[in-house]
C-alpha cells in the first residue's frame, strides 16, 4: 500500500453538557458526574464538540501531545475553531503554496472546478438511469457538459468562479427533483443559518468532512488557509474549501439525498427557532455522523495511484498529489473524479 498512514478514528462528542477529561493516557467522557465512555487516545485522529461540551485544560495539551485535533461546533455544525499541535511540515513546501496560491492558482482552479462540475453531472445522471427521464435535470446534464467544455479557454481567475458558481446554480435548480421523499422541500441552497431541513444537513456535513480535509493538508504540511480557488478571508481554511468541491456531490450530497429517499429520517428531527434557521436534533446528528463514518471506512479505486483506498483517506491522498505538484514532482494537480 502507498499509504502507511492508517485511517484513524474520529470522536464525536455531541451529548449537551457531556464533560470531556484525562487520566493518564485515556480519555474520559462523562454526563452529570456518570462515566460515559473511556478510550486510549492513541487510535484517535480528531475529537469534534457540538454545542454544550465541556473540556479539562488538560486536554489542550494532551491532544497537542499527541497530534490530535480538537474543534468545536455549534449544535448544528457551525466551525467555531480549532486546537491543533505544532506546525508540521516543510518550509519550502508552504513558501511553494503561497506562492502559487498568490501568483498563479488559476490551472489548479480549473482542475478542481472541473472535477467538481464533472461528480455533480454524474449525480444528476445517476438519477436519471435509476429513474427514468427527466426533462429538466437532462437540460441541466448538457449545461454542465458545456461548462466542464468552457473551463479550458477561462484564461483567469474570476472566469473560473464564474463557472463554478453557475454550475452550482444550475445543479442545485435540480436538486428538488433528486428528493423522492415529499415530506421534504428544497427551494434552493441556503447557509449562515440554514433555513430548511436539507440544507441543514448539506452545511452539516460539508463542515465535517471540511474538517478532515484540513487536518489532511496540515499533515503533509500544507497550510490550509492558503487556497487556490476561494479566496484568503480571515480564519477561513480556503484551501480544504477548495478540496471539498471534489467531495460535495459524489460523497456528501449523496449522503443526505439517501437518507431522505429511504426515510431514515423525518421532518420532525428538526427544530424551527424564532429566527428562522432550523436546528437538527442530536439524535439526527448522530445519524449523520455514523452514515458518514460508515460511509468513510468503504473502499474505492482511487484512479491516480491505481489502488483500492478507504474513503475517508482520499482527502490524505488529495493532500499529498497537492503537496507533489508544488513540489514540482508531478506536472499538474490531479483531482479526485470516482469512476
Amino acid at each position: 500500500m502507498i499509504f502507511l498512514k492508517k485511517l484513524q478514528n474520529n470522536l464525536y462528542i455531541t451529548k449537551q453538557g457531556a464533560y470531556l477529561h484525562k487520566e493518564r493516557d485515556t480519555l474520559v467522557i462523562e454526563h452529570e458526574q456518570q462515566v460515559i465512555k473511556k478510550m486510549p487516545i492513541h487510535p484517535i485522529g480528531g475529537i469534534f464538540c457540538f454545542g454544550n461540551i465541556l473540556v479539562s485544560p488538560f486536554i489542550y495539551k494532551f491532544c497537542s501531545d499527541n497530534n490530535v485535533h480538537l474543534s468545536f461546533y455549534s449544535e448544528n455544525g457551525e466551525y467555531f475553531g480549532r486546537m491543533c499541535g505544532k506546525q508540521s511540515g516543510n518550509i519550502l513546501l508552504r513558501r511553494a503554496q503561497y506562492h502559487v496560491s498568490e501568483k498563479n492558482p488559476l490551472k489548479i482552479a480549473q482542475n478542481i472546478v472541473a472535477a467538481k462540475i464533472t461528480s455533480s453531472r454524474a449525480t444528476l445522471q445517476r438519477h436519471l438511469r435509476n429513474n427514468g427521464t427527466d426533462n429538466e435535470i437532462d437540460y441541466v446534464v448538457k449545461i454542465l457538459r458545456g461548462n466542464i467544455q468552457s473551463l479550458e479557454s477561462a484564461n483567469n481567475l474570476e472566469k473560473v468562479r464564474g463557472i463554478e458558481g453557475e454550475s452550482a446554480s444550475r445543479y442545485f435548480s435540480v436538486f428538488s427533483r433528486l428528493i423522492l421523499n415529499k415530506e421534504f422541500n428544497f427551494n434552493g441552497r441556503n447557509r449562515r443559518p440554514p433555513r430548511d431541513p436539507v440544507n441543514a444537513m448539506l452545511s452539516f456535513v460539508y463542515s465535517i468532512f471540511t474538517r478532515d480535509i484540513s487536518a489532511a493538508l496540515q499533515g503533509v504540511g500544507l497550510d490550509p488557509q492558503a487556497g487556490f480557488l476561494h479566496a484568503d478571508r480571515s480564519g477561513r481554511d480556503s484551501l480544504a474549501l477548495d478540496i471539498l468541491e471534489e467531495f460535495r456531490s459524489w460523497l456528501l450530497d449523496r449522503i443526505v439525498l439517501s437518507l431522505i429517499n429511504r426515510k431514515q429520517l423525518k421532518v420532525t428531527d428538526f427544530v424551527l427557532e424564532s429566527s428562522g434557521a432550523v436546528i437538527m436534533k442530536d439524535d439526527l446528528r448522530k445519524l449523520l455522523l455514523s452514515t458518514l463514518n460508515q460511509r468513510k471506512q468503504e473502499t474505492i479505486f482511487h484512479p491516480y495511484f491505481e489502488e483500492e483506498i478507504t474513503i475517508g483517506l482520499l482527502p490524505h491522498a488529495q493532500a499529498l498529489l497537492l503537496s507533489r505538484h508544488l513540489r514540482g514532482d508531478i506536472e499538474e494537480y490531479p483531482p479526485f473524479i470516482a469512476r
